[in-house]
């Protein structure tokens, strides 16, 4: 019997004989027997749970025919703040998330993408030169590596090098999230932040289903149940998941739904950031700036907050913190909220929100209108970092 390290909280084996076969199925399926997106059998793995606000549009229409042709991501996964960043786009596959990323971060940023895919590679490398050119930029700010997500060390990437790590519905596809997890916190900066769209169920799926090679190919059978993301998360050491938003998917392929039977699915978009011990987490007023390019007079940070131009409202300390001691640190004036009485923070309220994190009930929620985080307040407040 091969031997075998910690088991992933799905029960799949973080490695071993059945990861490797794990690795080399999805190698086949993404690399020989999926030529563009249209051969997909579900519309799971290019679903997006939100739309695409209009410069974002724009960077993709200037993304080579082929590389978007070979697309199949689930989500949205364009953080804010992005210029002059350094990116990690895990499972970059033919390259689209990174040469659109690439002229949000500018010729000082750099987005690097990494798959083991070798014909996906192939097609992200072969368009560098055009990019280069298309963008204006006087050299690439963009390169590829092949390795595994779970092995970042191996393919050469170092500690607290990348102030983003993105993923666009390829984590499900890992035999082992935990070792995911552990290897984007390692490598993410002080501060940073990895903001991610994936595929999950509303419970432990069976054998049957994880075993089964075309729904892990279409992103359903290595799907994490949504509350073993948050357990494996802050057992990493990342601060608690931050829902962004969610939408149901629906299997339309009748073989595989009757398959899958009455387990559901959601995509959905989290972010996560590694937060410095040092940095207090209190309950916090805070103000945003309207600083951020393309994001002016609002900033919808998750499906709790969504931050006006100079409007004060309290955010939780774990919230507060992440302002505090990210890439959006000079975006906000922060202020604690001393004793958590009233009177210290005037007319906003007072009592924090209660966290939206469950991805079924967002999604349920946004599926009638689009959800409208409070917002709002009348208070002044003084900036306030961390060291």
């Amino acid at each position: 019997m091969s031997e075998c390290c910690a088991k992933s909280s799905d029960s799949v084996p973080a490695c071993g004989s059945e990861a490797k076969l794990i690795h080399s199925d999805v190698k086949d399926y993404y690399g020989k027997k999926l030529q563009k997106n249209e051969d997909l059998k579900t519309d799971v793995c290019t679903s997006s749970a939100k739309p695409k606000p209009a410069f974002i549009r724009k960077a993709l229409k200037d993304v080579h025919p082929e590389v978007t042709s070979r697309y199949y991501g689930c989500g949205l996964v364009v953080p804010e703040s992005l210029e002059n960043c350094h990116i990690l786009d895990l499972g970059c596959g033919s390259g689209q998330d990174c040469y659109m990323l690439s002229q949000l971060v500018g010729e000082k940023g750099h987005v690097t993408g990494i798959d083991m895919t070798e014909e996906q590679l192939a097609v992200a490398r072969k368009h560098i030169d055009y990019h280069t050119e298309k963008f204006g930029f006087k050299k690439p700010n963009v390169d590829f590596v092949q390795g595994l997500m779970e092995l970042l060390g191996e393919a050469g990437l170092k500690d607290s090098s990348y102030d983003i790590i993105i993923s666009n519905c390829v984590v499900n596809l890992s035999p082992d999230k935990a070792a995911v997890l552990r290897e984007a916190y390692r490598v993410l900066k002080d501060g940073g932040e990895m903001y991610f769209s994936d595929i999950y169920s509303n419970q432990a799926l069976t054998k049957e289903i994880r075993e089964h090679k075309v729904l892990w190919g279409e992103c359903l059978g290595g799907a994490l149940w949504w509350e073993d993301l948050v357990r494996l998360a802050q057992e990493v050491g990342f601060s608690p998941p931050r829902l962004v938003t969610a939408s149901h998917v629906t299997i339309s392929n009748k073989e595989l739904g009757s398959i899958v039977g009455d387990y559901k699915f959601v995509s959905a978009t989290y972010r996560l950031f590694k937060i410095p011990k040092s940095c207090p987490k209190e309950r916090s007023q805070v103000i945003y700036k309207g600083s951020i390019t393309n994001w002016e007079k609002f900033l919808e940070f998750d499906a709790n907050y969504t931050f006006k131009e100079g409007e004060a409202m309290v955010v939780d300390g774990d919230a507060a913190a992440i302002l505090r001691s990210s890439r959006f640190a000079d975006d906000f004036m922060i202020h604690p909220v001393e004793g958590g009485a009233a009177a210290d923070v005037g007319c906003c309220p007072a009592k924090p929100k209660e966290m939206t994190v469950n991805p079924f009930e967002l999604a349920k929620h946004l599926e009638p209108a689009d959800i409208k985080p409070a917002t709002g307040g009348c208070c002044g407040t003084k900036a306030s970092a961390c060291s």
